[in-house]
């Protein structure tokens, strides 16, 4: 029903991006990698560009933008130092990278490494180094935060007894001692 309901919007629609990722989430979530890479051809051919997910986050004065998989910031080494940290802390607190919603044909390994560049993931790292601990880090995100991310941000409420507040497309989410506002649903 999902694909009838895709091809639908896609056929009323064919300018809008969502719901081509939409369909091509269904395929990728049940191995369909035929009608994923469909999808995207059909992207390309009539000029839908899917809207690149970004995080941004205040600190001292300035907005610091954050897109996923990005190695342009001035802080790169530092954040991913501290994802390297946030890493081993939340294996510690029995976090297991949920990759069914990485939409990509590649192995597991390479599935977390892309999971965990995700923009949130980029601007609670640097949050964590720049944001003193008394005060909240606050990310505006443009799109719903996913699955995966809200769980690490969660997690890391927990492991650094630190208070985050994600506004993502659909509403705010105030994480604090490893539980969020939204109570897992949103």
């Amino acid at each position: 029903m999902g694909e009838r309901v895709g091809r639908k919007l896609i056929q009323l629609h064919p300018d809008h991006d969502g719901f081509h990722v939409l369909l091509s989430s269904i395929y990728a979530s049940k191995g369909n990698w035929g009608n994923v890479l469909e999808i995207r051809d059909s992207m390309a051919q009539h000029g839908v560009v899917k809207i690149p997910g970004c995080s941004m986050l205040e600190a001292n004065g300035i907005v610091h933008e954050f897109f996923a998989g990005d190695k342009t910031h001035p802080k790169i080494n530092d954040i991913e130092h501290m994802l390297y940290v946030v890493a081993a802390k939340l294996k510690i607190e029995g976090y297991t990278p949920s990759t069914n919603e990485v939409s990509l044909d590649i192995d597991e390994e390479e599935k977390e490494t892309a999971l965990f560049s995700h923009s949130e993931k980029l601007a609670v790292a640097f949050g964590l180094i720049t944001i003193p601990p008394t005060t909240p880090i606050r990310i505006m995100k443009n799109l719903r935060i996913c699955s995966d991310c809200h769980t690490v941000v969660k997690l890391v409420s927990k492991a650094f007894n630190r208070k985050i507040v994600v506004r993502d497309r659909h509403r705010f989410h105030h994480f604090k001692h490893g539980s969020c506002s939204c109570m897992d649903f949103w």
